[in-house]
C-alpha cells in the first residue's frame, strides 16, 4: 500500500474531511469541509479514516463497492452512482454513520438485509437497477429513511411490505416503471410531501394518495388517466401538480381547495377550458395548457394575480381578450402554433415579460406599442406571414434573443440596418429566409455570440462582420458563398463556423470541409501574399519609373520634358529682354 504524505492526498483521494482533518494535514485551506481526489488502488491512512464524511466515486467503472471504503465508519455520503456494482455487500453496515447512499444506474439486482442496518441513512437511491421487487421489503427496516428513489427499475407493482416503516419518508420517487396501481398501505406514509410517479401504467388516479394531507408535490404525468378525482381538493398544502400527457377531459372544480398551489401543468390533454373557481387560486404562479383545444381563455385564466409563467402552445387561440392585460406580473408567455393573424397588441401592456414565443402563428405585423416591452429579452417570431422584417421590433432595446427565421412563412429579402438599435443582441436568427446580403453595420452589433444566417441567398459577407468579436458561434450553411472576407480571422472567440453547401472558392470548398483552423490558417497565409506582392509591387513600380522603362517611360520623359521646359523657358526670357 503507498504512503501518503501530506502533500499527495489532495492529489489521490475525493474525500471531504471534517475540521480534525487541519490537526493531521498542514496544507488545508481555510474552510470548513475539505474535497479532496480519491483513487480506487488507494486507502486512506488510519489517522485519516475518522475524519472521511463525503466519498465521490460515481463513473469509475467499479465492479464493486472498494473494500477500503466499507471501513470508514464516519463516513456520511457515498456516491457510487454510473458504475457497473452487481452486488452490496454484507460490510455496507459497517457505515452506521452512513446518511446519504446514491447507488442509481448500476447492475444491482438484490438488496442485502444488512443495508437495513443503517438507521441513520436518510436518502437512498437505486434508480435504473434492475432490482428484483422481492428484496425491496428490506428497505422498510431503514426507518428513518427521508428520500426513496427507485425510477426506471422494472416495477410492475410497489411492495406493501416498504409501506409499513418508512413513517420518516418524505419523498418517494417511482417515475419510468410499469405501475398500474399504488398499494392501499400507502397512506401510512404520512409525512410524505412529494411523490413521483411520471411514466407508469395508470388509467385511473390513485386515490390512495389524496389521503396523504401532506402532499406538496404530485407528478403524474405521461399516464393514461382520464380524470382528476374531485378528493384531490383534499389536499390543502399541494403545491405543484403535473398531469400533463394524459387523457383528461376537464378538471373538477374542488382543485380550488387547493389554494397552496404554485405550479400545475396539464398540457397535452383535451381540455377545453377551466373552471372559474380557479381564479381564486392566489398563490398560482406557472400554469402549463399547452396542446389543449382551449379556442378561448376563461377568467379562469385571465384573473391569476400572480401568474408568472404561462404556457399555451398550440391552443386553437386567435384571439386574446383585454382582461389578459391584467397579467401584470407574467414573465414567459408561449403562445406559439396559434392562429394569431395579429400581434396581440394586449401584449404590450405586460411590462414584466421578459420571454415571448410566438412562432408559427400567422402574423402579418407587429405594432408600435411593442417598444413598451422594456424588459423582454426573448423574442420567438419565426414562421409568420411578415412580407418585410418588421422593424418594430428594432425598437425594443432590452432584447438579448431574436428568432425570425422563416422556415414555413413568408421569407424576408433582408434585414434593415436598424437592427443595430439591438445594443444588447446576443442571438440573431434570421434561418431559412432569401437574404442575399447582410447590413453594412452589422457590427455595430457588439454583444453578438451567435449568429444563424443558413439557408439564405447569401452571396458574399460585408467585411464589418469581422469586427464582432465576441462572436462564437456562426452559420453560414446552404448559401450561395464563393469567399469569405480576408480578415475573418479576427474572430478569436469563434470556435464553430459551418460552411456546408456553398460554391466556395476563396477558400477552397477542400479547406472548408477541414474546419475552422484550416480556414484561418488560409486567410491568414493570403493576408501574408497579399501584403508581400503589394510590396513587390511598389518596389517593381518604383524601378520602371527610375529606369524609364516599360508602361512607365512616359513617365520619365515627361519628367524630362519638364526639366528642359523650365531651362528653355529662362534662356527665351533672356531673347526677350535683349531684344528689348
Amino acid at each position: 500500500m503507498p504512503e501518503f504524505s501530506e502533500n499527495s492526498i489532495g492529489k489521490l483521494l475525493n474525500v471531504r474531511f471534517s475540521n480534525a482533518i487541519r490537526s493531521i494535514c498542514s496544507d488545508t485551506d481555510d474552510q470548513a469541509l475539505e474535497t479532496i481526489r480519491v483513487n480506487q488502488q488507494y486507502s486512506l491512512p488510519k489517522q485519516l479514516q475518522h475524519c472521511a464524511l463525503f466519498i465521490d466515486l460515481a463513473q469509475k467503472e467499479h465492479t464493486e463497492i472498494p473494500s477500503p471504503v466499507l471501513d470508514l465508519e464516519d463516513l456520511e455520503e457515498l456516491h457510487l452512482e454510473k458504475n457497473h456494482i452487481e452486488l452490496i455487500p454484507k460490510k455496507i453496515q459497517h457505515l452506521k454513520n452512513l446518511k446519504v447512499l446514491y447507488l442509481h444506474e448500476n447492475k444491482i439486482q438484490h438488496i442485502c438485509k444488512e443495508l437495513g442496518e443503517l438507521n441513520k441513512l436518510q436518502i437512498l437511491d437505486l434508480s435504473s437497477n434492475p432490482l428484483a421487487s422481492s428484496s425491496l421489503s428490506i428497505i422498510s427496516k431503514v426507518r428513518y429513511l427521508h428520500e426513496l428513489r427507485l425510477y426506471n427499475t422494472n416495477l410492475y407493482e410497489f411492495p406493501s411490505s416498504v409501506c409499513s416503516g418508512l413513517h420518516h419518508l418524505k419523498l418517494l420517487g417511482l417515475s419510468d416503471n410499469h405501475l398500474k396501481a399504488l398499494p392501499r398501505e400507502i397512506i401510512n406514509l404520512t409525512e410524505l410531501k412529494e411523490i413521483y410517479l411520471k411514466k407508469n401504467k395508470f388509467k385511473d388516479f390513485p386515490l390512495e394518495i389524496c389521503c396523504l394531507l401532506n402532499l406538496e408535490v404530485i407528478d403524474l404525468e405521461g399516464n393514461g388517466l382520464e380524470l382528476i378525482p374531485t378528493e384531490i381538493g383534499s389536499l390543502s398544502k399541494l403545491q405543484k401538480f403535473f398531469v400533463g400527457f394524459n387523457n383528461l377531459s376537464f378538471v373538477p372544480r374542488s382543485m380550488c381547495h387547493c389554494r397552496r398551489l404554485s405550479v400545475f401543468d396539464t398540457s397535452q390533454n383535451h381540455i377545453q377550458k377551466l373552471p372559474h373557481q380557479l381564479s381564486g387560486l392566489k398563490h398560482l404562479s406557472e400554469l402549463g395548457l399547452s396542446h389543449n383545444n382551449l379556442q378561448e381563455l376563461t377568467p379562469a385564466v385571465c384573473q391569476q394575480p400572480s401568474l408568472c409563467v404561462l404556457y399555451l402552445k398550440n391552443t386553437g387561440l386567435k384571439i386574446l381578450p383585454p382582461m389578459f392585460g391584467k397579467l401584470t406580473f407574467i414573465k414567459i408567455l408561449d403562445l406559439s402554433e396559434n392562429d394569431f393573424t395579429d400581434f396581440p397588441t394586449v401584449i404590450c401592456s405586460l411590462e414584466q415579460l421578459e420571454i415571448l414565443s410566438l412562432d408559427d402563428n400567422k402574423i402579418c405585423m407587429v405594432p408600435q406599442e411593442v417598444k413598451i416591452l422594456t424588459k423582454l429579452k426573448y423574442l420567438g417570431m419565426t414562421s409568420n406571414r411578415f412580407t418585410h422584417f418588421p422593424e418594430e421590433i428594432c425598437w425594443i432595446e432590452s432584447l438579448e434573443r431574436l428568432y425570425i427565421g422563416q422556415d414555413k412563412g413568408i421569407r424576408l429579402l433582408s434585414v434593415p440596418e436598424n437592427i443595430c438599435k439591438l445594443k444588447n443582441l446576443k442571438e440573431l436568427y434570421v434561418e431559412n429566409n432569401n437574404l442575399e446580403f447582410l447590413p453594412r453595420n452589422i457590427d455595430l452589433l457588439t454583444n453578438l455570440i451567435i449568429l444563424d444566417c443558413s439557408s439564405n441567398l447569401l452571396k458574399e459577407l460585408p467585411e464589418e462582420i469581422c469586427k464582432l468579436q465576441g462572436l462564437q458561434k456562426l452559420f453560414l450553411h446552404n448559401n450561395k458563398l464563393t469567399s469569405l472576407p480576408v480578415n475573418m480571422d479576427n474572430l478569436q472567440h469563434l470556435n464553430l463556423l459551418l460552411l456546408d453547401v456553398n460554391p466556395m472558392v476563396d477558400p477552397p470548398v477542400e479547406v472548408c470541409t477541414l474546419g475552422k483552423s484550416a480556414i484561418w490558417e488560409y486567410l491568414h497565409k493570403k493576408r501574408h501574399r497579399n501584403a508581400m506582392a503589394t510590396k513587390i509591387q511598389a518596389w517593381w513600380r518604383g524601378l520602371m519609373v527610375q529606369k524609364g522603362l516599360g508602361a512607365f517611360a512616359g513617365l520619365v520623359k515627361n519628367g524630362k520634358k519638364g526639366k528642359k521646359s523650365k531651362k528653355d523657358g529662362k534662356k527665351k526670357g533672356k531673347v526677350a529682354s535683349k531684344k528689348k
